[in-house]
């Protein structure tokens, strides 16, 4: 007989270790990448306001469309470096997606904080800024330095964000 503590049998300990409300979600992120289908990178993201997820992305092609894991990578096959040549990438990026299902369900993203499991290139920072959002926490960098000096002049706080 197999037998299963429920979460409510368990003892709680008063000092428990919980999570910041900021690991909690950059945790959260890197969930969302793992269903990426980019072969070059997996990159997850979340748009939070007041402590609740209003919308998720991760790279990939758009609805309807074959992905990389599919057709292969162009730019791979084209030897471009990290950070050129978006629109040769037949992928959406995790920002983009997020805000766009925010968008596609009606959510308001306005003084929102976005969590990235990288730092949003210069494409995403500009949709980001425009969007209103205030804050964004990633874990990785990305070569991309006109994004840092984007978020810089609008007043976006940009916060490197180390979960280990």
């Amino acid at each position: 007989m197999v037998i299963g503590l429920k979460w409510w049998d368990k003892k709680v300990s008063e000092k428990r270790n919980r999570p910041s409300w900021e690991t909690y979600f950059m945790d959260i992120t890197f969930l969302v990448a793992k269903r990426s289908t980019c072969l070059r990178r997996t990159v997850g993201a979340l748009i939070v306001k007041d402590k609740r997820i209003l919308s998720t992305g991760y790279n990939g092609a758009p609805t309807g469309i074959k992905h990389c894991i599919e057709t292969g990578c162009l730019r791979e096959k084209l030897n471009v470096p990290s950070g050129e040549r978006h629109e040769l990438c037949r992928g959406i990026h995790a920002e983009q997606n997020a805000i766009i299902q925010a968008a596609y369900h009606g959510a308001s993203i306005k003084d929102a904080t976005l969590f990235c499991t990288n730092m949003p290139c210069s494409i995403c920072a500009k949709m980001i800024i425009n969007a209103g959002m205030k804050k964004v926490y990633y874990h990785s960098g990305y070569a991309d330095s006109m994004s840092e000096e984007m978020f810089t002049e609008a007043g976006v706080d940009l916060i490197k964000f180390d979960t280990g």
